[in-house]
């Protein structure tokens, strides 16, 4: 890559998080494309050399924010052999980055914006991954015999996208704190008992450290603020 280009990408990145913050803070209706351009330090000019207006804006913090939790989603499950692990520590990697960072946050904040139409379907592709996971432990024999998947679906679902609501209004402990009590709760009636007592509702601390590394910013504030998890860090 030239250096004209790698400027370039640069720039792009620095408006995409500079506008990732104001969506977080303020919305879609109430952002400025002056305000982004400021934020990334930036002339208006040059925003538009790179966005045509801020729906393409804000297209592209959608897709950078669902493609960093989907990469996370990905570590999560291939690095556990059983699907209720992977469906607890993908959700639980979710919340962290959700938390840690703001292109993730606001990518979410935006599929729920009234003033935005959302071109990433982040809850149906939830509720797809979360439909996918627990039939793969009914075929591995993980749950329980009188587990019923539609509901058990629409209870994991409804409890991880509220986590995320919480997170986008600024309860940010509660959000982390009810997570992994929703999982200490529902996880010994999903499961079956020799599963269950293997199963760790906070997450597996390794995954979790490969999983939130797709983001760096994430990674650097897990390491402030929970260092007993990060036991080795990959790079970035």
């Amino acid at each position: 890559m030239g250096e004209r280009q790698g400027r370039a990408l640069l720039t792009r990145r620095a408006l995409i998080r500079s506008a990732a913050r104001r969506f977080d803070r303020h919305g879609y209706a109430r952002t400025k494309v002056n305000d982004i351009s400021a934020g990334a330090g930036v002339s208006p000019g040059a925003l538009h050399f790179h966005f045509e207006n801020k729906a393409a804006v804000a297209r592209a913090v959608e897709a950078a924010g669902a493609g960093m939790l989907w990469s996370a989603g990905r570590i999560a499950y291939r690095a556990n052999p059983g699907a209720l692990q992977a469906l607890t520590d993908m959700s639980q990697a979710f919340a962290r980055l959700l938390l840690w960072d703001v292109v993730a946050r606001a990518s979410f904040r935006l599929g729920t914006d009234t003033g935005w139409a959302p071109t990433q379907a982040l809850d149906h592709e939830w509720h797809n991954c979360v439909e996918r996971l627990l039939a793969e432990a009914a075929r591995n024999d993980e749950l329980s015999s009188h587990v019923e998947l539609v509901g058990s679906t629409c209870a994991v679902v409804t409890a991880t996208t509220g986590v995320g609501l919480l997170i986008e209004e600024g309860a940010r402990e509660q959000a982390r704190t009810a997570l992994t009590g929703f999982w200490q709760v529902f996880l010994p009636g999903l499961a079956r008992p020799e599963v269950a007592a293997r199963l760790e509702p906070n997450g597996r601390s390794s995954v979790l450290t490969d999983a939130v590394a797709v983001s760096g910013s994430a990674l650097a504030r897990m390491r402030e603020t929970e260092p007993g998890i990060v036991r080795r860090v990959p790079s970035p």
